[in-house]
């Protein structure tokens, strides 16, 4: 492995290292449920994701942490909660049924413990923070804990990725003469910015599983804490979730991210390969050659998923806006033009439904994944990551050129005028359609959050991509009319994850009935089972 760099061959031994733990271990009792009621709830758990759609690799933490609040939220004590906690998760198909150690219970059970005493032993809140968006962190911090604890190998090779391209990163960034002279940031918080940034466009991770992450970088002891610390820490809690949200609000974050994003794909693309086989592709590597036919095929493979998921994502994202909007419907909009208005408009109602859909559909089939020309400068920055060069690369962290107070006045001005033209137009429309007042708000949220959702998706459309992106006349004419909707659904869309009441109707509603029926039926086979067993 003469030709591969150092950092490179640490990765390949760290994969290496990853592959070898995923042999079985033979004597060790598993948890077992019953293959019927596993099978009802993840049917129902498959429903769930067409409600809740997230992108895949956050759909188990998102159910982990639903579940987790719904039976936190039914119990005032959380002693022996472990058991039917993971049973659950397993029944409806998150972990797989009997490979699960039996002692997981028990750490299940005393991580539990642990974010239930911070909770419950909080202290006042400072003045502008409150107890219920910290039980939110906590609960999304815990849910990623108990991911953790249950499948563990599943973040081995994903923090060797992490580590292996953060260090890359810091060795390259530069902060520019601005920057510094303006005192924005110090050695500390600029790794600190790196970090972030490399699991945003590394892996996509979003930011429950960024501040557990920070969490055990800040703390090493929060998983295997003491009494003493404990109590520290939940003295501290607000001290230490405002570190951690002022990491996320750092005023130079998005440069780093920019810079990550546009570099990320040949670090991506090592990771395939070498979770395909570690052990002989490792080896591979160290031929050019052979590196370049193993680049061909995961790009090939990644390129070939990309495509399917894009065509997944418009369907999901489509049928998610479309369920969401005949829950509004039914639950707002009918009930308001039937009791306050004194009639319901059925043509409204139409296109309250149908106008969203078919802008979410619009926005998903319009996407496009990298041209032919993209192959081979991936391949280029490939090269770079595994084998090293001379030349030192620079990537620099730079503010723009300050504006003057006249400049900036006119470019306010133009943004505020394009502001009323985006929802003027909106709003003018639904006049002349008569529209009911409650629509009006109504349709320009849901616009506003597809138009976020859009972006977001279209930016994900690009994990391949190198390319630099090129303006248009159409960009210059469409970005200043559409930049406000997207800035208001960014804005929607933080305050939706913080007071989320269709989840918490949801959970009430659907989710508790149906997991004391599941739980019934498994009590019932297991009754059946053990009388069919005195049969002799």
């Amino acid at each position: 492995m003469s030709n591969i760099s150092p950092a490179t061959a640490k990765l390949i031994e760290q994969y290496r290292l990853w592959h070898r733990s995923l042999q079985p271990k033979d004597g060790v009792a598993t948890i077992n449920v019953d293959d019927v009621t596993s099978k009802v709830a993840t049917f129902y758990e498959k429903i769930r994701e067409i409600v809740d759609w997230r992108e895949k690799h956050l759909m188990r933490r998102m159910a982990i942490e639903r579940i987790l609040k719904r039976r936190l939220f039914l119990r005032t004590n959380s002693k022996g909660s472990s058991e039917p906690f993971v049973f659950e998760l397993i029944r409806g198909g998150h972990f797989p049924n009997d490979e699960i150690p039996k002692t997981k219970i028990a750490e299940i059970q005393k991580l539990i413990d642990k974010y239930t005493y911070i909770i419950n032993k909080s202290p006042a809140p400072p003045k502008g923070m409150n107890r219920g968006q910290l039980y939110v962190f906590l609960i999304s911090v815990a849910a990623c804990e108990v991911e953790e604890t249950l499948d563990p190998l599943f973040h081995m090779k994903e923090t060797a990725l992490i580590e292996y391209m953060e260090e890359s990163i810091k060795n390259k960034l530069k902060l520019g003469e601005k920057v510094l002279s303006r005192g924005l940031i110090d050695d500390a918080e600029k790794n600190i910015q790196i970090y972030i940034a490399v699991q945003q466009a590394l892996l996509k991770l979003d930011s429950p599983i960024i501040s557990y992450y920070l969490l055990k970088r800040y703390y090493p002891s929060w998983i295997n804490y003491k009494a003493a610390e404990l109590t520290n820490t939940t003295k501290n809690i607000y001290r230490i979730w405002d570190r951690i949200e002022k990491s996320f609000e750092h005023p130079l974050s998005d440069k780093f991210y920019k810079i990550c994003e546009r570099y990320d794909t040949p670090y991506l693309l090592l990771g395939d390969i070498l979770s395909n086989d570690p052990i002989n592709n490792g080896d591979g590597l160290a031929d050019p050659a052979a590196a370049e036919k193993l680049f061909q095929e995961v790009y090939g493979k990644r390129f070939k998923t990309l495509k399917s998921r894009l065509g997944k994502t418009a369907f999901f994202s489509t049928l998610s806006i479309f369920v969401s909007n005949i829950f509004t419907l039914y639950a707002l909009e009918f009930p308001f033009a039937k009791y306050v208005i004194g009639n319901i408009s059925y043509y409204a109602a139409i296109f309250d439904i149908l106008g969203p859909t078919f802008l979410m559909f619009l926005l998903m089939v319009t996407i496009r994944p990298p041209g032919k020309k993209n192959l081979p400068l991936v391949f280029k920055e490939f090269e770079k990551i595994v084998y090293g060069t001379k030349k030192k690369e620079i990537y620099e962290v730079e503010l723009y050129p300050k504006r003057s107070v006249v400049f900036r006045i006119v470019i306010y001005f133009i943004y505020f005028v394009s502001f009323c033209v985006s929802f003027g137009v909106i709003i003018w429309c639904l006049w002349l359609l008569n529209y009911p007042p409650l629509s009006y708000l109504l349709l320009i949220m849901f616009t506003s959050l597809i138009a976020f959702s859009g972006l977001k998706i279209r930016q994900r459309s690009r994990e391949l991509d190198v390319t630099e992106q090129k303006g248009t006349i159409f960009n210059i004419i469409i970005d200043p009319l559409s930049l406000p909707m997207v800035r208001l659904g960014k804005w929607l869309t933080a305050r939706w994850k913080k007071i989320n009441i269709v989840g918490v109707i949801f959970i009430l509603l659907v989710d508790t009935p149906f997991l004391v029926f599941v739980e019934f039926l498994e009590q019932w086979r297991y009754f059946i089972k053990e009388k069919k067993e005195d049969i002799r």
